[in-house]
């Protein structure tokens, strides 16, 4: 039971603090492009998750878990953080931060429909009744209510939010066969794509003087998003009896998202918003109720 309590208390944690990063990212990107954001976010999240493994002793590790992973990590990490993060700020950027963060949540379903090509999983009727109505909750959120007339506010910015779901399911598809530690492929994946961003930005005229506030908000995004965060969630999936459970407290983050974005960047939350939104939550539970099996002799 201790542990348990100790599951919930990481998990909450870890949802609290994602809740607040679609307000982290709209208010760094005040300040940062978002090849900036990736950036410095990336190399904060570095340094952090180095922090955690000089705490916890295994530093040490690092050495021999790159020349063993070093071409794994490289391509995971160039999708994550370089290309999803890239893709996604460009969509906080376009659109307002309550329609990216909503759209954002149908990355698990897209990972269920990305694993039939992939994995040569099969489709439950489930699955894409779950599809249809999460998608129609990006149509309701894109055209500001007004589903039919697909007359997008910003085309752009949803393909762009709909594009970091793609990738986002991808990378989890793809590390989902990985054998390394988490914490130490992830920071792997960070050090080797934080090169990878730095030439991007030089090719681009990204490297040049930033704001303090900009700095500090990438910082906060990347500790928050990318590392202690991370290290949050695992140690409670790691302690909990059920993780259903844990896994269930992730649809709080939407709604005290929403909470923070109101008070902090100040966007008057739309009725569209809320509609959609419900929609895509109700999408993603009907995708995890247990399907009903034939009874047998």
């Amino acid at each position: 039971m201790q542990q348990q309590k100790k599951a919930y208390l990481f998990g909450l944690s870890a949802v609290l603090a994602w809740s607040t990063v679609a307000t982290a990212f709209k208010i760094s990107l005040a300040y940062l492009t978002p090849a900036q954001l990736v950036l410095y976010a990336s190399a904060a999240s570095l340094m952090s998750l180095l922090l955690i493994l000089a705490v916890q002793g295994r530093l040490g590790e690092l050495p021999a878990a790159f020349a063993a992973h070093w071409r794994r990590s490289l391509l995971l990490g160039a999708v994550n953080p370089f290309i999803y993060y890239l893709v996604l700020f460009q969509a906080y950027s376009l659109l307002p931060a309550q329609e990216a963060q909503a759209i954002n949540y149908t990355w698990a379903l897209t990972m269920t429909l990305l694993a039939v090509p992939l994995l040569k999983q099969p489709l439950r009727g489930q699955d894409a009744l779950a599809a249809l109505v999460c998608y129609l909750g990006v149509l309701i959120i894109g055209t500001r209510g007004a589903p039919f007339s697909l007359n997008f506010s910003n085309l752009t910015g949803v393909l762009f939010a709909l594009g970091s779901t793609l990738l986002w399911a991808g990378y989890w598809i793809f590390n989902a066969r990985d054998t390394r530690e988490p914490v130490i492929g992830l920071t792997l994946n960070f050090a080797l794509a934080l090169p990878l961003v730095l030439v991007w930005c030089a090719l681009t005229g990204e490297l040049r003087p930033v704001d303090l506030q900009g700095l500090a908000g990438a910082a906060y995004v990347g500790a928050l998003e990318m590392g202690f965060t991370f290290v949050l969630w695992l140690s409670a999936m790691k302690l909990t009896q059920s993780t259903a459970r844990i896994a269930n407290l992730i649809f709080l983050s939407p709604v005290l998202s929403l909470v923070f974005i109101a008070t902090f960047v100040g966007e008057p939350i739309l009725r569209s918003t809320l509609v959609g939104l419900a929609f895509i939550l109700g999408g993603l539970l009907l995708q995890k109720l247990p399907q009903k099996t034939a009874a047998t002799c």
